[in-house]
């Protein structure tokens, strides 16, 4: 009879970030089992302690926030202006992105009182701030923002409750929204180093989008303009956005099992395991 690791061995492992094929290795006996995972278990100690030693041997910066200032950088250089906004959002705002109690993500939305709630997404800011910057700038208007959006779906080892976007768009372009789309994806791409390719899609917000995926790992979502949820901020023009995950991009750069490794947290730290 064949035996696999235990639930508390698999536990540790993951934890530590083993590659998923430990939920299917089998062994002779308990001897040869716990032998490898005494084995496996030291290796990815080892690795975790390493990541650590590093970031306070050269004084680093985790990696989600590294990638967001060079990020950040980079759209400055392209002409983007950044832009923050409230993490509050009102029950309207969400309205009028089409986010009503029948919709899917209506349920994922952390309510607070009055009315209002912690943001799920940066969409309903910036559609306010380009109607609003639409009066008084120059076309094009290109504008960006990084913050934590917030949801429900915890679950799984891709999805955070808490997460960071960065969210682009730029309005009142005279090239193609979606070949515009497509340079956008690029530039984010070539300064996060990793290989992609665009694939068409169905929003539940949007409809029709473009998401970037590397590998099967959807790491951001596009859509373009006119749209119909542009009369109900008064945007009459064009436009291209984007919004990415910073840490999903993190998470598949550095060849992370799970994204709560780098997510915000008390029991990680930039990668790695606290707890070894």
């Amino acid at each position: 009879m064949k035996l696999a690791f235990t639930i508390t061995q698999k536990q540790r492992l993951i934890e530590l970030d083993a590659a998923e094929e430990v939920n299917t290795l089998v062994f002779d006996s308990e001897t040869e089992r716990d032998l490898s995972f005494k084995k496996l278990n030291k290796e990815l100690v080892q690795k975790n302690r390493q990541r650590l030693d590093r970031l306070q041997r050269e004084s680093l910066r985790p990696a989600v926030r590294e990638l967001e200032s060079l990020l950040v950088k980079k759209l400055n250089q392209a002409g983007f202006v950044e832009v923050t906004t409230p993490t509050i959002l009102s029950k309207g705002m969400l309205e009028k992105m089409g986010i009503t109690g029948e919709h899917p993500l209506w349920d994922q939305v952390y309510w607070l009182e009055n009315r209002t709630c912690l943001r799920p997404m940066l969409a309903p800011n910036l559609y306010y701030l380009l109607g609003r910057l639409g009066k008084v700038w120059s076309r094009p208007i290109r504008i960006f923002e990084v913050g934590s959006c917030f949801r429900r779906e915890s679950k799984g080892a891709r999805h955070l409750s808490e997460f960071t976007m960065l969210n682009i768009v730029e309005m009142g372009i005279s090239a193609d929204p979606q070949a515009r789309l497509t340079d956008l994806a690029g530039l984010v791409m070539d300064a996060v180093g990793l290989n992609y390719r665009l694939e068409r899609e169905i929003s539940e917000v949007y409809g029709n989008s473009a998401d970037v995926m590397v590998d099967e790992m959807e790491v951001a979502s596009g859509a373009v303009g006119p749209h119909p949820l542009d009369a109900n901020w008064n945007i009459i023009e064009n436009w291209t956005g984007l919004g990415f995950g910073l840490e999903r991009l993190v998470m598949v750069r550095e060849g992370f099992q799970n994204i709560r490794r780098v997510g915000r947290s008390l029991i990680y730290l930039d990668g790695a395991r606290l707890n070894i």
